[in-house]
C-alpha cells in the first residue's frame, strides 16, 4: 500500500513540474509576467532554480522533501529523473617528448650520470628506481656504507635512456688507505668518464656539515661537469609546505636550483625529467653522426641471434670470503674495476661489467663472499649472501674460485661452503669452472712439492664432491699479478660452447646403435628397446630416450648413456640430463586381430595334423 500511496504522488508532481516548466517558458518568451497565474507570488525569482548542485536524478537529492519530491526551490531542468549525458573527457596535455630518440642509441654514446653525496642520502634507491630494478643493495646503516664499488647501468626515466653510475658515500675527512679514503678515490677515477652529476641530500636530515664538504669536493675533482642537486626523501615535507625552506639551504651549495624527489616513492621524476632532457638533447646534438650511431636492423640482429659467438655470456665469480674474487675480476677487465684489499668481506653489492673477448660480449658479476649459515647474519651482509644466490642462478658459467694457501695448509681441498656452491650450480644445470687463485705464493724451491700437491688434489676432490659431471676444468692462477688470465677465459668460453651444444637426431640415433651394441647387457629378454634418440634442449644439453614398451632404463643403464655421451661428444664439464618416455604399442583394429588368430590356429592345426598324420602313415 506504502509503495501504490508513493507511486501516485510522483505522477501527481510529476505533471505538475512538467506545467511549471511550460508556464516558465512561456513567461520567459512573452518577457511579460502573467498577472492571473497564482504560482507566481510564490515563486517569484524562483524561476532559473540554480542550485548549483551536479546533475543527478532529484529523487536522490539530499534537500529533497517528503517522499523524495524536490522542493520548489529546485532549478526544474536539473530535475529530470533521467540522468545526465557524461561529461566530455577533458584533453590531456601532450607529454613532452624528446627530439632525440634515445632508445635507438648505442649504449656505449649514451650520456653518463655519476650519483654522488654524503652516505645514507639515498644513492643506491635513486639507482634502482631509475634502472627499475632492485640491483643494488638498499639498507638503513647511518653509521656503516653498503655501497663499496661503483655499480653501472643503464636508465629509464620516461623515453631518456642513459647510463647512470651508483658511486659509495663521500667522507673527506677519512684517514688515508682506510676504505673510505679507498672509494673516494675511486669515485674521483670514475668522473673522468661522466658527463653529469646528480648530487643528493637528505631534506630530513637538513643540509649538514659534510654535504657542503662534498660540493667542494665536486668542484675541485669536476669543475667543468653539469651537477644536479637532488633534496631526496622529501615525500613527507612536500604536504607541510617546508620544501621551500629547504630548497633555500639547499641552493647555498652553489649548483642552481634544487629538485625535490623521493627515491623511494618516485615523487619528483617528471621534475627530474625536464631538467635533465634539454642537456641531454644538447650534449647528444654535439657528438658527431648522432644519426649513424643507431642499433642495427632486425636483419643484423637475426644474425647475431643466430650466431653463438655473439650471444653474451653470463659469468659469475663466486666463492667464500677474501679467496681474490674481486682480484680476479679486476685481472679480466685490465682495470681498477672495483675494490680490494685485504680486509674479508670487502665486497657487498654484486658488481656487474661488460666487456669483450675474442669477439664475444662477456658479462662478469663479482658476488659477494659465500657465507654458510647466512641465516644468522643480520644487515646487509645476509643481503649480500642472498644477492650472490640470485646472481648464481641467473649465469650461464659459474667460476668457483678457490685459495690455493689455503689449499697448500690444510688436508682438504673444498670447504663445506665450496661443496655447496659446486653442487648447487651443477643441479641448476650450470656451467662450472674451478679457478684455483693465489699460487704466486706457492712458488720456490721450498713449495715445489705443496705447488705440485695441490695440482694433483684439487682435481681428485672435485671429482669425488661432484661425481655426476666428469672433467670439470680447473684452472691455476695469480690474479694479483695478473698470470692465467687467457686460461680463465678460454676454458670458460669452451664450457659455454658445450654448454649451448646440439646435436642433430640422425647423428645421435647413429652414435645410439653403437653404443647399444657395445654395452652389456644382464638379461636380453628383458633388456630395454630404444627406439629413437634426441635432443630436445640446449643449456644444458637435455635428451629423451623414447622406449617401446612400458620397461625402463636402469640407474646403470642411464650412467653408462651419459658417460657415453661426454666420452664421445665432449660434453665433460658440464651437466648432462637424460630423460625416458614409453611409446605404446600400436592398437590391432578388432577385424585384423581376429584374421590373424584364425590363421594362427589353422597353423597351429595344420602342424598338429601333420605331426600326429606322420607315425600313421607309417
Amino acid at each position: 500500500m506504502a509503495q501504490v500511496f508513493v507511486r501516485s504522488i510522483l505522477r501527481k508532481h510529476r505533471s505538475a513540474l512538467l506545467s511549471l516548466s511550460i508556464r516558465s517558458n512561456l513567461a520567459r518568451a512573452s518577457q511579460t509576467p502573467r498577472n492571473g497565474d497564482p504560482l507566481l507570488p510564490i515563486l517569484g525569482r524562483s524561476l532559473h532554480f540554480s542550485t548549483g548542485l551536479p546533475r543527478t536524478p532529484w529523487l536522490f537529492r539530499p534537500t529533497a522533501n517528503f517522499c523524495g519530491i524536490p522542493s520548489l526551490d529546485h532549478d526544474l531542468k536539473s530535475a529530470s529523473l533521467m540522468d545526465p549525458p557524461p561529461e566530455k573527457p577533458k584533453s590531456k596535455k601532450g607529454q613532452k617528448k624528446s627530439a632525440v630518440d634515445f632508445t635507438k642509441v648505442d649504449p656505449a654514446l649514451l650520456p653518463t650520470v655519476i650519483l654522488v653525496g654524503r652516505p645514507n642520502v639515498g644513492k643506491s634507491a635513486l639507482f634502482n628506481r631509475l634502472i627499475r630494478r632492485r640491483e643494488a643493495l638498499v639498507y638503513n646503516t647511518p653509521g656503516d656504507h653498503v655501497t663499496r664499488d661503483i655499480r653501472e647501468g643503464i636508465a629509464k626515466l620516461g623515453d631518456l635512456r642513459f647510463r647512470v653510475l651508483d658511486s659509495a658515500g663521500l667522507e673527506t675527512a677519512a684517514t688515508s688507505g682506510s676504505i673510505l679514503s679507498r672509494t673516494a678515490e675511486m669515485t674521483g677515477n670514475v668522473l673522468a668518464r661522466s658527463q653529469f652529476a646528480i648530487f643528493l641530500i637528505d631534506v630530513r636530515e637538513g643540509l649538514q656539515p659534510l654535504d657542503h664538504e662534498v660540493g667542494q669536493w665536486l668542484r675541485k675533482h669536476a669543475s667543468g661537469m653539469r651537477t644536479i642537486v637532488a633534496m631526496n626523501k622529501s615525500e613527507s615535507l612536500d604536504d607541510q609546505g617546508l620544501l621551500t625552506s629547504e630548497a633555500g639551504e639547499a641552493h647555498a651549495l652553489g649548483f642552481g636550483d634544487p629538485i625535490a624527489i623521493s627515491a623511494e616513492t618516485g615523487f619528483g621524476m617528471a621534475e627530474l625529467y625536464e631538467t635533465l632532457c634539454p642537456l641531454f638533447e644538447d650534449y647528444m646534438l654535439r657528438l658527431p653522426n648522432v644519426s649513424d650511431n643507431h642499433v642495427p636492423d632486425d636483419t643484423s640482429s637475426k644474425t647475431v641471434e643466430s650466431d653463438e659467438s655473439k650471444v653474451p655470456l653470463q659469468l659469475a665469480i663466486v666463492g667464500r670470503p677474501n679467496v681474490g674474487k674481486s682480484t680476479l675480476l679486476n685481472a679480466l677487465l685490465q682495470e681498477e674495476r672495483v675494490l680490494v684489499g685485504p680486509e674479508a668481506g670487502l665486497t657487498r653489492d654484486s658488481i656487474r661489467a661488460q666487456f669483450q673477448f675474442e669477439e664475444r660480449t662477456i658479462y662478469l658479476v663479482d658476488t659477494a663472499g659465500w657465507l654458510h649459515r647466512a641465516g644468522q647474519e643480520k644487515g646487509p651482509a645476509s643481503l649480500s649472501v642472498l644477492q650472490s644466490r640470485k646472481n648464481l642462478m641467473r649465469a650461464h658459467v659459474v667460476a668457483l674460485v678457490l685459495d690455493g694457501e689455503e689449499i697448500a695448509k690444510a688436508k682438504t681441498s673444498m670447504k663445506h661452503a665450496e661443496v655447496v656452491i659446486a653442487r648447487q650450480a651443477i643441479e641448476e644445470g650450470r656451467g662450472l669452472v674451478v679457478i684455483v687463485n693465489k699460487m704466486d705464493l706457492l712458488r720456490g724451491r721450498q713449495n715445489s712439492s705443496l705447488h705440485e700437491k695441490v695440482k694433483k688434489a684439487v682435481p681428485q676432490e672435485i671429482q669425488t664432491v661432484v661425481p655426476q659431471v666428469t672433467g670439470i676444468p680447473v684452472v691455476f692462477v695469480s690474479a694479483l699479478e695478473g698470470k692465467g688470465r687467457i686460461a680463465v677465459m678460454r676454458e670458460v668460453v669452451d664450457t659455454y660452447r658445450k654448454w649451448c651444444l646440439r646435436l642433430p637426431t640422425a647423428r645421435l640415433n647413429r652414435w645410439l646403435r653403437k653404443v647399444m651394441s657395445r654395452h652389456s647387457w644382464k638379461d636380453q629378454a628383458t633388456q630395454p628397446k630404444i627406439k629413437y634418440f634426441t635432443q630436445v634442449k640446449a643449456r644444458p644439453p637435455t635428451f629423451i630416450a623414447f622406449l617401446s614398451g612400458k620397461a625402463q632404463l636402469s640407474d646403470t643403464d642411464m650412467r653408462f648413456l651419459m658417460k657415453s655421451l661426454k666420452e664421445d661428444f665432449d660434453l665433460g664439464g658440464i651437466p648432462i640430463r637424460i630423460m625416458q618416455r614409453s611409446v605404446p604399442r600400436k592398437v590391432v583394429d578388432s577385424k585384423s586381430s581376429k584374421n590373424l588368430s584364425v590363421r594362427l590356429n589353422a597353423r597351429a592345426r595344420s602342424d598338429k595334423r601333420t605331426t600326429t598324420s606322420e607315425p600313421v602313415s607309417s
